[in-house]
């Protein structure tokens, strides 16, 4: 007889899956912890291989466990899509999202907006991430789409959206003169790994301009906040720029940036949902920095 998997069972390796661990996984489920192992070797038993195997303290899916992985989360997207449609409560995002920190104040809210209007009910799960761990979570199945910053270059992933300059940007403080009177140039940057950090460190490297790093944060209002402060300043996009910070590339005489690259990746095996997503996500991230580009 063929098997019939159990949809509960197959929710419990997909969210184990995603936290790296089926013990928090029986937490966010509202399980026992025996209660997800017994529906992991009942699922084994019906597939007839082993499904995960122990690294160290966690569990790895094997060959197989990845193949029925990859078809569970489609099954319990499409059940929740059902359920959602039907009027009941899923009990997890039915689509996952990733996007960089500094599209969450426009383009998050409008796509959202547009969405929800298309398919009401269906929950969306919003992260925001640095350029590598959005990749990687597409990648791994634990996001389904997001738009993620890339170098400039042939054989990058996904749907290239925008091309965007970098600049430089600083308070009213940043001056030519003042900053003439500095040893070294104070910097206001992400912490690492980031491709505006590696932008402007090379670019002030190439030209023998000396630099010290004033701050660094992983938060993108932190980072707003400290320029404004006049602790240093940064490189990002134009789009999006808080109030009394400026362009100041051309009036501290610092050296050209290259542009980067806005992209759109997404898992192969979309449901038909996070398919309207994504068009809309792309329509709403094409318009508002070719908006903001015409501005310039």
């Amino acid at each position: 007889m063929r098997p019939v998997f159990d949809i509960d069972a197959l929710r419990a390796i997909v969210v184990g899956s995603e936290l790296g661990s089926f013990a928090r996984a029986a937490i966010q489920l509202g399980r026992s912890q025996s209660a997800v192992s017994m529906q992991l070797k009942r699922l084994e038993e019906q597939a007839g291989h082993p499904l995960f195997q122990r690294n160290g303290r966690g569990l790895v899916p094997t060959e197989a466990g990845d193949a029925l992985l990859a078809y569970a989360r489609r099954i319990v997207e499409l059940h929740d899509e059902a359920a959602a449609a039907l009027g009941n409560a899923a009990t997890t995002a039915s689509i996952r999202m990733g996007l960089p920190q500094d599209f969450f104040d426009d383009v998050m809210p409008e796509a959202i907006e547009l969405f929800s209007r298309k398919r009401p009910g269906i929950h969306v799960e919003v992260r925001a991430g640095r350029n590598h761990a959005l990749e990687d979570d597409v990648n791994a199945g634990r996001l389904d789409l997001a738009i993620a910053y890339f170098q400039p270059g042939r054989g990058k992933p996904g749907v290239l959206l925008s091309s965007l300059p970098m600049s430089w940007f600083g308070d009213a403080s940043f001056t030519k003169s003042s900053v003439q009177k500095r040893d070294r140039i104070p910097l206001v940057l992400f912490d690492h790994p980031c491709l505006f950090r590696q932008a402007a460190l090379n670019a002030l490297d190439n030209k023998g301009i000396p630099w010290r790093l004033a701050l660094t944060t992983p938060s993108l209002p932190g980072i707003w906040g400290a320029v404004q402060l006049g602790h240093g300043i940064t490189v990002r996009t134009a789009r999006r720029i808080p109030a009394r910070i400026r362009d100041v590339s051309s009036e501290l005489a610092l050296p050209r940036l290259p542009s980067i690259e806005l992209r759109m990746i997404t898992r192969s095996d979309l449901s038909s949902a996070a398919s309207e997503l994504r068009v809309i996500l792309e329509s709403v991230v094409r318009k508002r920095t070719t908006v903001r580009n015409s501005r310039r």
